[in-house]
């Protein structure tokens, strides 16, 4: 395989994972013979944030296969560029982004019509009664509002991780937020009736 000029500072090298190739960063020694600070190989990344990743995207677009899609996609455009993704400092946050993108893109051959949430699938969150309630009412919010409440409650990024994430202002991510809060608290006071 063809090496980077040495003045990159980087070995570059390639790796079977399963059916997938994975191209990471070798660690390399400095003139001191330190060390340098290298991002996460991509299968350490892909195996610690894949599942949550799949439920992250499954409520934010409402189907399960969906969600499943999305993730896929967006862990495979993250793989493409693992060099510089993994050097951001969210890089789940990039994932989520190129998932919803993908998945609102129009590029998949076939739409289902959806017909509330199915999350009976092992990759999806597991739903208890009260979180049903919660759950249901998520699939009435926009994709938007859903897209926000889930990357900041569930994926737990801040407001800023969000917006940098949605590459959208700040003050998007916290209008949104108010607006489905606000929804989603009428939505639940309807089904306690």
């Amino acid at each position: 395989m063809p090496r980077k000029p040495a003045s990159q500072g980087t070995e570059w090298r390639a790796r079977a994972f399963g059916c997938v190739t994975i191209v990471g960063v070798e660690p390399i020694r400095s003139e001191q013979d330190d060390l340098i600070a290298l991002p996460m190989p991509f299968d350490e990344f892909f195996a610690g944030h894949h599942a949550e990743m799949v439920r992250a995207l499954t409520l934010a677009l409402g189907d399960v296969e969906l969600g499943r899609d999305a993730a896929a996609e967006g862990f495979a455009r993250a793989l493409e560029r693992w060099p510089s993704v993994s050097g951001y400092a969210n890089s789940s946050g990039w994932v989520y982004r190129a998932g919803l993108n993908w998945a609102r893109s129009g590029r998949r051959k076939w739409r289902r019509e959806r017909i509330g949430m199915r999350l009976t699938d092992h990759a999806a969150p597991e739903v208890t009664a009260p979180d049903k309630q919660l759950v249901d009412a998520l699939g009435h919010l926009s994709i938007e509002h859903r897209t926000v409440v889930v990357g900041r409650y569930y994926l737990d990024f801040s407001e800023a991780q969000l917006a940098d994430a949605l590459d959208i202002a700040p003050g998007t991510v916290k209008s949104r937020l108010s607006r489905a809060l606000t929804q989603l608290s009428n939505l639940m006071e309807q089904h306690r009736d």
